[in-house]
């Protein structure tokens, strides 16, 4: 990893970027991956898209999601508390006594997620936190205080947190699922464009939003691009740590590799083909299979137009939906590596189109 894509991966992890809210972070993933295409189109909602070798008859996708979860102001109290409800998968476990950005028209208010002291509930009778019990506590007396802030209804809401390195070997944050994503792609076009690859194909680099809430981003540009091949990326569970059923959730472990995931959504010969790529290049990889969907992009453009070739790289992701997301750094590069190897092969095989 260079200097510059080290800060890179650091701004643009460390920015929010809610679903529905993801302006600003593209705009710094579009700033850094400008030098390495030729052009870029952002569509209507905000799906960041840099291209490369424009024009061409058979057409690639490397595609991540650049939203994260996050929260949505519900209701305000007269005593100036915050009420809130999911935007995504929010957890609310983790929420009580973490801190969070409220991010208004005029910056961004800091507050906290209050919570009751131990010393005054009955312990017996505790339960987990529903979202109906979370509030924040902006230091507001009144809800008159919390409308002057710029806060109302709508306003979305963030944990704040830092990425961070764990033991010389993870990545530790929030929103790693998936701008740790949206990272490796940035950095498979760099690697191409430092390397003085020509593709014989145009290929889209694809930062798609509103992932968390439905696949939406995905959905509309696969619909726009209608590419004949499409190469996901996403974090999956590591199940390695307590409280992990592997025979339900399969035995996948971050620091072991990419991961290659089995399902409907999956087009078998692209499969094959990226297995093939990873055996070649010496990329150790896993092997997941899903029942009916991936719960990823993947399944978006699986099935848009009248069908688009699609396979699924995923990282090995602890704690997922926490502001701990942790992944294996070996893991990033290999993600990395596999999906440029994989466009060195579709460029060097004059049969490519056979994965259509």
């Amino acid at each position: 990893m260079t200097d510059q894509s080290k800060a890179f991966l650091y701004t643009y992890l460390n920015n929010a970027s809610p679903t529905g809210f993801e302006a600003s972070g593209q705009q710094i993933w579009l700033d850094y991956l400008k030098p390495y295409i030729d052009e870029y189109i952002v569509d209507v909602y905000g799906t960041a898209v840099g291209v490369i070798n424009p024009g061409q008859p058979y057409t690639v996708v490397i595609e991540a999601h650049s939203d994260e979860i996050s929260w949505f102001v519900n209701y305000i109290d007269d005593n100036g508390y915050i009420y809130v409800r999911r935007n995504g998968g929010s957890d609310a476990v983790i929420a009580p006594s973490m801190r969070v950005n409220l991010h208004t028209k005029k910056g961004v208010v800091t507050g906290v997620f209050g919570w009751p002291a131990i010393h005054v509930r009955d312990l017996a009778k505790d339960t987990a936190p529903k979202v109906t019990d979370l509030f924040i506590d902006v230091g507001a007396a009144n809800k008159q205080e919390v409308a002057e802030m710029g806060i109302h209804v709508g306003t979305v809401c963030t944990f704040v947190d830092g990425l961070f390195e764990l033991n010389d070997r993870y990545y530790v944050g929030r929103a790693l699922d998936n701008r740790m994503g949206g990272f490796m792609i940035a950095e498979v076009a760099r690697m191409l464009k430092e390397n003085n690859v020509t593709l014989p194909f145009t290929l889209y680099i694809v930062n798609a939003v509103q992932e968390e809430i439905g696949l939406r981003g995905a959905e509309m540009i696969a619909r726009r691009l209608r590419p004949d091949l499409a190469i996901c990326t996403d974090v999956t569970h590591d199940t390695q740590s307590p409280r992990y059923d592997k025979k339900e959730q399969g035995d996948l472990k971050a620091g072991s590799g990419p991961v290659l995931c089995y399902g409907p959504a999956v087009q078998n010969n692209v499969l094959d083909f990226i297995i093939d790529v990873a055996d070649k290049s010496g990329i150790a990889f896993q092997r997941q299979a899903v029942s009916r969907s991936t719960g990823t992009d993947t399944d978006a453009f699986a099935y848009a137009t009248e069908g688009i070739a699609s396979a699924l790289i995923s990282l090995p992701l602890k704690y997922m939906h926490t502001t701990v997301e942790t992944v294996h750094k070996d893991d990033v590069q290999s993600v990395i590596q596999l999906m440029y190897q994989t466009l060195l092969a579709l460029q060097g095989n004059e049969d490519f189109r056979y994965i259509k």
